[in-house]
């Protein structure tokens, strides 16, 4: 059973479900991929019923009990990321696919503007100008979000590190920052166990994490000291970084407005090598 066959069959029962049961449905259509890899007891917990209760609403799925619901949604997880399975659909879709691509991202973006909240904006700020250092790290295609981040702290002449995969492992550089830095990690799926542990060793020895991903589900967000959400969704490969990049684009320019004198200082240094032909063509345009 794939995640539309799914969905369409959790809807069909819902009209003749008892109240807690189509509340325990709808939670479970609203938010699949937490539902899929949470346990029995975190989503009861959050929904405050018993698991007796999860049980029978699993069986009036259908399913022989919650774990099998379990697999099932973990399977329509799974389905959704998968690149081969993706590659099949937009077969189908070949001349609609460039519009599709347009609607989906338009989405991403208006679905990650909604996740946006201002007051977690001005932690991010008050974090990063606070902080001894700030690192970044992603695996895939999150490096490259993380690369955008880098550069711009860069040019706003904040001290910053990129950890990324090289001669020392992901755990290792984490594990190396300095007092009072603050870890940023964008992870979208696959989520990597040794992005994980590195988050997990940098908290342990005294970082501040901040985690951008599409789910609250996401292995790096129990670590979290600040969580930001983003929309990925892609007709094809995998997940988009539209989202994420958007997201990126918001935090850093907030950030230099945060800092004020300070930026401006940075950025006029940042002028001045612009100006510099060795590296750059003038007439053509001034900007980084």
């Amino acid at each position: 059973m794939d995640s539309a066959e799914l969905q369409t069959m959790m809807l069909q029962k819902i009209p003749n479900m008892p109240n807690k049961a189509k509340r325990v449905t709808e939670y479970l259509l609203s938010n699949m991929r937490e539902a899929a890899f949470k346990s029995i007891g975190e989503v009861a917990d959050e929904l405050r019923v018993s698991k007796a209760q999860l049980v029978r609403v699993s069986r009036v799925l259908g399913f022989s009990g919650y774990s099998e619901l379990k697999d099932c949604l973990q399977k329509a997880i799974l389905e959704q990321i998968n690149p081969a399975a993706m590659l099949t659909k937009a077969v189908g879709m070949k001349n609609e696919l460039p519009q599709k691509i347009l609607q989906t991202e338009h989405v991403n973006i208006d679905d990650t503007w909604m996740q946006v909240d201002m007051q977690n904006v001005e932690e991010f700020c008050r974090m990063a100008s606070e902080a001894r250092c700030t690192a970044f790290l992603g695996w895939g295609i999150s490096s490259l979000v993380m690369e955008l981040a880098y550069a711009r702290f860069c040019v706003m002449g904040l001290p910053t590190t990129l950890i990324k995969r090289g001669s020392m492992s992901l755990v290792e550089q984490a594990r190396a920052l300095p007092g009072g830095s603050v870890l940023v990690v964008c992870e979208m799926p696959s989520y990597a166990v040794d992005v994980t542990e590195a988050v997990s060793d940098a908290k342990n020895h005294g970082a501040k994490v901040i985690t951008i991903s599409d789910s609250a589900a996401a292995p790096i967000c129990r670590y979290s000291d600040l969580s930001l959400f983003v929309s990925g969704a892609s007709p094809t490969f995998g997940s988009s970084i539209v989202g994420p990049i958007f997201l990126i684009h918001i935090l850093t320019s907030s950030l230099v407005v945060h800092l004020g004198d300070a930026a401006r200082e940075a950025l006029e240094k940042q002028a001045a090598y612009l100006h510099d032909e060795r590296f750059y063509h003038p007439i053509f345009g001034l900007k980084y």
